[in-house]
């Protein structure tokens, strides 16, 4: 593949998923009152600058790989001593100057813009891409398998597995991957009846779709934004079963990839044109929302936790616990960047 068109693509994606994250913090500060220091779009010295009527440095920097919004006295939110002793006119605009409500919206501001941009891609890309889409029509049970065993038979339309209603394929994938651990109840249209059948844990259930049951597709704004919204839903409740799994040693963590895996899945995208690009953008948007809700004290989850837990008890959590906290997520991140990057170099030198 074009090396050029790779880094490209890579740059594009990052930059539109961190900008709009790091926008959401922004907003958030400035609506709240916070001052914000600096927008950042990357790491390390700034190739331009610039900085508005309000005071904030905007700044795209020569590392792109990733952006951060420096809020005014977020910092001290360990130490409020600190600010305690602080005169009146720099208390103004100071992060722990506004209550703990706010500064919730400012931090969970990021993840929410994240999520909204995966949404407003998908229900666009259900609105205008019509879809050659796979029914969920089995086409071919393989002998000795789950689903042979079980009695499900060629012709069978999945209808539902548990909760989900299922009407495509893909579908039908991602219940599967959702159920890989337990019990699976599937409901089947044959003929013109329902049947019931149990399918139980394994790598694969042994069905094949029937390669001529399709459809085109293309739905209408108000299914649009319902269909953008369950693609969103779906795709946050995947990555955080992977992450389960990886995590309870179900799932390999070799599978996790690193900015190397994003930038070749990005540029292949690109090459593919327009919409699967925007499905990568949207995908990765969801992926980095659904990872800074984790509970990690560096991660935006890990900030909103504690939050949750200061309203609750009435107390302030401060002094070098906290600290000690803030270090051990910084080594879980670092530990994570190191994995899925051997993982990359492994996969693309043989290492």
């Amino acid at each position: 593949m074009n090396i050029i068109l790779t880094i490209v693509a890579l740059l594009i994606v990052l930059g539109v998923v961190v900008f709009v994250h790091e926008l959401g913090h922004f907003m958030a500060a400035r609506l709240c009152g916070v001052r914000v220091n600096k927008f950042s779009i990357g790491f390390g010295p700034a190739l331009v600058k610039w900085c508005d009527k309000c005071g904030t440095v905007w700044q795209i920097a020569l590392l792109p790989l990733g952006g951060y919004v420096s809020i005014y006295g977020q910092e001290d939110m360990f130490d409020r001593k600190k600010f305690n002793e602080l005169p009146a006119d720099k208390k103004c605009g100071h992060y722990l100057s506004v209550p703990a409500w706010k500064q919730f919206i400012i931090i969970a501001a990021g993840v929410f813009m994240n999520f909204v941009l995966a949404w407003g891609i998908y229900s666009a890309l259900f609105m205008f891409q019509p879809k050659n889409v796979q029914l969920p029509v089995v086409g071919q049970v393989i002998q000795e398998s789950v689903a042979f065993h079980a009695g499900v038979k060629p012709g069978d339309t999945v209808m539902r597995i548990d909760e989900e209603k299922i009407t495509n394929w893909g579908e039908l994938i991602i219940a599967k991957e959702l159920a890989a651990n337990r019990d699976a109840n599937v409901l089947l249209l044959r003929g013109d009846k329902l049947v019931s059948v149990k399918l139980s844990p394994a790598e694969r259930w042994g069905l094949i779709a029937d390669g001529s049951k399709t459809e085109f597709r293309k739905k209408g704004f108000f299914g649009a934004i319902r269909a953008g919204a369950r693609e969103t839903y779906n795709q946050s409740k995947t990555l955080l079963v992977v992450l389960k799994q990886i995590v309870t040693g179900e799932r390999s963590s070799k599978q996790l990839g690193s900015f190397i895996t994003i930038a070749e899945v990005s540029g292949q995208a690109m090459a593919m044109g327009l919409f699967a690009f925007l499905s990568i953008i949207a995908l990765l948007s969801v992926n980095l929302g659904v990872i800074n809700l984790l509970p990690l004290p560096v991660l935006d989850g890990g900030y909103l936790l504690i939050l949750i837990i200061e309203g609750v008890t009435r107390r302030k959590l401060v002094g070098r616990g906290m600290e000690i906290a803030i270090m051990c997520g910084w080594g879980l991140i670092i530990a994570m960047f190191a994995l899925t990057m051997w993982n990359d170099l492994v996969r693309v030198f043989g290492l």
